[in-house]
């Protein structure tokens, strides 16, 4: 992702205190190029530069592979604060911290593979996200084998499938691709796929309402080869089926915290616009009306409830405290609403000023809008809460 230059390297193992004031001195940059970026619908690659300078981007490796180490309750921190100034950047860091955060803490993936992922990450910024998404497929969560296929050889795996909503591919360095094998009982895994092999290219598909700088395009894989060794976590089919709790716990919390973020620039925004904005014929400001009060304090009980579920959540995991998969995404969806719910609050009460362009109001609208469609969905997350409630 990024070029290899003279740098001073930050010291790995930093504090939360100290990682999050480099994540609040980049935000003011942050607010400001995402106004281009949501317009011009294009990655901002200067923040990751910017992250990697920092170290940020090496947060959730390992102390001991040179990163932080951080846990679930600093990195959904983090991921807030840069939330709050730009959320497709928010986005595509976060997909990249899901990926370290769970390699660390898995079983399954290959030590040299990880341990390889780390240096370049710390080294020299490398990105990666994992691409599980497909035109037919639609999202893994729901069930169903991935089209996209892995045919063993003797000189490596050769890969041939397409992905879609795959956030941050045009600044990713690996692919992280879920996959089957064409076996005659075939399994399924994750495949790692470095950027830019021959047969891989990507299509800018990404026109979308909201997070329009995140990337997300499809990924077309024709024939890639890639080593043997390159396979992670290959097993039967019914095994992926149960939700890892894991997984479950950082989604629900690193994503949720995203649009919590969104909201939180929101609120920030109409405060000051109650406090400034003074109608003639009101002569005082918006900020004097009981309605107006009455409104933001709603906002800020979403916000706090937001704020209680994330950090205890986020608390129990860094204390060895793992909730069940169902926990972890009502989290998510009550995160998520809440969020949209305050939002929805602010513009209330900016009366035309909200949607317009040149207020960040309006983009927060649509990022914030893309939580309800996140995975996992509304729907999914109630109906398996309800199964299980009926014990079926």
């Amino acid at each position: 992702m990024v070029a290899a230059m003279e740098r001073t390297v930050p010291q790995p193992g930093a504090g939360e205190g100290e990682l999050l004031a480099r994540a609040r001195k980049l935000t003011p940059l942050f607010a400001k190029r995402a106004v281009v970026h949501d317009r011009d619908g294009t990655v901002a690659f200067e923040n990751f530069q910017d992250l990697f300078d920092a170290g940020l981007l090496s947060l959730t490796v390992p102390v001991t592979l040179g990163g932080h180490g951080a846990g679930a309750r600093t990195t959904s921190r983090i991921l807030g604060t840069v939330a709050q100034a730009d959320a497709s950047t928010a986005l595509i860091l976060a997909m990249h911290y899901i990926q370290h955060f769970a390699m660390a803490r898995s079983t399954e993936y290959p030590p040299r593979l990880a341990r390889k992922l780390a240096r370049e990450s710390v080294e020299a910024g490398a990105l990666i996200n994992a691409l599980r998404v497909e035109p037919a497929l639609g999202s893994p969560s729901r069930g169903g084998l991935p089209e996209t296929v892995a045919r063993r050889t003797e000189t490596g795996w050769r890969l041939t499938g397409h992905k879609i909503y795959s956030t941050g591919a045009p600044i990713l360095k690996w692919y992280s691709v879920w996959s089957r094998t064409d076996e005659d009982e075939s399994r399924v895994g994750m495949f790692l796929v470095p950027a830019g092999l021959p047969g891989t290219r990507i299509v800018e598909t990404w026109d979308h309402l909201g997070l329009r700088a995140s990337g997300s395009h499809d990924v077309i894989f024709e024939d890639v080869v890639i080593p043997l060794d390159y396979e992670i976590a290959l097993r039967e089919p019914e095994s992926w089926r149960v939700q890892d709790p894991t997984q479950a716990l950082v989604h629900g919390v690193f994503v949720g915290a995203i649009y919590d973020g969104i909201a939180r620039a929101a609120r920030d925004w109409i405060v000051d616009f109650l406090k400034t904005r003074t109608p003639s014929s009101l002569g005082a400001p918006l900020a004097t009306l009981p309605r107006a009060q009455e409104i933001l304090g709603g906002i800020e009980a979403k916000l706090q409830v937001n704020a209680r579920l994330i950090d205890s959540a986020a608390r129990d995991f860094d204390e060895g405290i793992v909730p069940a998969s169902a926990e972890s995404n009502i989290i998510k969806l009550t995160v998520t609403n809440n969020a949209v719910a305050a939002v929805e609050d602010a513009l209330s009460l900016s009366s035309n000023h909200g949607l317009s362009r040149s207020n960040p109001l309006e983009r927060h609208y649509r990022d914030v809008l893309c939580g309800r469609v996140h995975t996992p969905q509304d729907d999914a997350t109630r109906i398996a809460a309800g199964r299980l409630a009926l014990g079926l």
